[in-house]
């Protein structure tokens, strides 16, 4: 979705979170301690492609540039075995902010300044998303957005650096279309013959990556490969 937006001018502070800093209590320090135990331990890599658990996950933000002050704006995902959607496990949350909003991003995402001035703070909707994302490995299109936005809004909340393992979903389109590696989120959709809707709505666009990953995993079983693993090697030797 980053090919959407343009820096905007007149920037707040580069830690966007600072009235949250030392928000965080013992027991949530020790919960992603845990977490991030779990996530050392996890062998995703050989988990047979049709048992893999991940999370797709899509961010609303007012731009691309999370260190010259651009925030998240929303947060929604959905989980999956192997190609099957779990339609019923889904998150969604605004993040609250009291910082400007552009009429563009405004248009683009649906999102009023009046929702973030009363969402929920962004130390809340963070542990939230981590207790309900677990040691799962997240998958978003387009990752590199995400992976910027999630690691400056962990350490500048937590502390601590963002552990989990992000797969864009351009590792698995290779398999078939790799000159949509790069392409936007709906001419993929048209591709795989995906349903555009709620676009540039943070749980719209992760159901559509969902969608999206379930298509290029059932490729991948289709071409004999058992797991990530495999895709790996099998990318490896075609270049």
């Amino acid at each position: 979705m980053i090919q959407f937006f343009r820096q905007i001018s007149g920037k707040l502070s580069s830690n966007v979170y600072a009235s949250v800093l030392g928000a965080s209590t013992p027991q949530q320090m020790a919960f992603l301690r845990e977490l991030q135990r779990e996530m050392k331990q996890s062998n995703y890599l050989d988990t047979p492609l049709n048992e893999l658990n991940v999370v797709v996950f899509d961010l609303e933000t007012t731009g691309f540039f999370p260190d010259k002050g651009d925030q998240i704006l929303s947060i929604g995902a959905i989980k999956m075995q192997g190609p099957h959607i779990k339609e019923q496990e889904t998150f969604y949350s605004l993040v609250k902010s009291d910082g400007p909003l552009s009429e563009e991003i405004s248009s683009l995402t649906n999102i009023q300044v009046t929702e973030l001035r009363t969402a929920p703070p962004a130390t809340e909707v963070l542990m939230q998303f981590f207790q309900y994302v677990k040691s799962d490995v997240l998958v978003a299109h387009h990752s590199k957005h995400e992976q910027s936005f999630m690691q400056k809004m962990t350490w500048d909340i937590l502390r601590t650096k963002f552990s989990h393992r992000i797969i864009d979903t351009s590792f698995l389109i290779r398999l078939s279309s790799p000159a949509l590696k790069s392409a936007p989120l709906e001419v993929v959709c048209n591709e795989c013959n995906v349903d555009i809707q709620n676009r540039h709505h943070a749980l719209g666009d992760a159901i559509m990556t969902a969608q999206i990953w379930g298509h290029y995993l059932q490729l991948a079983e289709n071409k004999g490969l058992r797991d990530l693993r495999e895709v790996y090697e099998y990318l490896a030797k075609i270049g």
